[in-house]
């Protein structure tokens, strides 16, 4: 059966793993030119940057991002995105793609960090009234103990109550 080219470079994201970030290229400034900021979108099911975007600097990774949403099929897929370009334009985006995401809450958001906090609180005392899920990871790497936990909830209704700044 012959497939088209679009389906043979890059398949299906259902289910996938996006990952956005912005990283700024070592050695590319010299005094005169500022440093090279590229936002990219990675595929971390293929190992494959699979769309990328040079800014001016880089505060202009966020109008960055919906260059780089628009030019994938992102539907079922999950978009991982740090604190930085935590926006409510780009979470709308993605919703608008069909896909879902995962976003980094940090205190530049005071609203939203004290909320998650909170939360994190409350599920540690147990108090938790809504549903989520806990998963303990503990192994020894770089020669030493390394424990993972991981609380995750659908249910973030209570995130809008809170000042989204």
């Amino acid at each position: 059966m012959l497939r088209s080219v679009d389906e043979l470079m890059c398949p299906s994201l259902v289910g996938q793993h996006i990952a956005i970030d912005c990283k700024s290229v070592r050695g590319s400034h010299d005094g005169k030119q500022s440093a090279i900021h590229l936002v990219s979108e990675w595929s971390s099911a293929s190992g494959l940057t699979l769309g990328q975007v040079q800014t001016a600097d880089k505060g202009n990774e966020i109008t960055a991002i919906p260059e780089l949403l628009a030019t994938l099929d992102v539907k079922g897929a999950i978009i991982t995105i740090d604190a930085m370009d935590c926006q409510r334009g780009i979470a709308a985006e993605i919703v608008a793609g069909g896909a879902d995401y995962v976003l980094a809450v940090k205190d530049n958001q005071p609203g939203p960090a004290e909320a998650v906090k909170l939360w994190f609180d409350a599920a540690d005392g147990g108090k938790m009234d809504r549903p989520f899920w806990d998963d303990i990871q503990t192994e020894k790497d770089h020669g030493r103990m390394e424990t993972r936990r991981c609380l995750v909830t659908n249910d973030v209704a209570w995130l809008g109550q809170h000042d989204q700044n």
